[in-house]
């Protein structure tokens, strides 16, 4: 039978921490185990990368690729979701439901730059009509298979054309 007072770690388990800076016997007392002086000796460095004053690689490297500075963010929504929505009666079939139908049931939280919707299966709600900015070509088919209808709202132009200088 184990005693409470014969509890211990078995050995090696706990290791003492070494403390740095306390003296020259210690070992590691002076310099603490930093080298001398510079940037890498002092608190808060931030060398990642650096290459000793050689241009580092990934500066080297050439630039790829393009970052859109003005992204669309959609509300993708597969239809097998809203038709879960439709059946727990959160969500009304018989008007058009378009994203002010969609954030009142609480299927997306804001409008963002428009609706999308996606999937091909798991639709069967009779002639309900949708009206968003877009739908791919499974989902089309599915909902106008079961008999419902989709109403595309064009895109609007989100740049504006300026006229050549000189």
């Amino acid at each position: 039978m184990t005693r409470l007072n014969e509890l211990r770690d078995n050995p090696g388990a706990n290791k003492k921490r070494v403390r740095v800076g306390r003296g020259i016997g210690s070992g590691v007392g002076k310099t603490g185990g930093r080298g001398g002086k510079g940037q890498t000796a002092r608190s808060g460095v931030a060398i990642n990368g650096f290459e000793g004053g050689q241009m580092p690689l990934h500066m080297r490297m050439p630039k790829r690729g393009f970052n859109v500075p003005n992204p669309t963010h959609w509300n993708e929504l597969r239809i097998d979701r809203i038709q879960a929505y439709i059946d727990s009666g959160k969500l009304d079939a018989k008007g058009v439901i378009d994203a002010a139908a969609l954030i009142a049931a609480g299927v997306i939280r804001r409008p963002k730059d428009g609706v999308r919707l996606i999937g091909s299966s798991g639709f069967t709600a009779k002639k309900v009509t949708f009206k968003v900015d877009y739908a791919t070509a499974g989902a089309t088919a599915a909902i106008e298979s079961a008999g419902g209808k989709i109403d595309i709202i064009p895109a609007k132009a989100t740049w504006k054309k300026t006229p050549h200088a000189g």
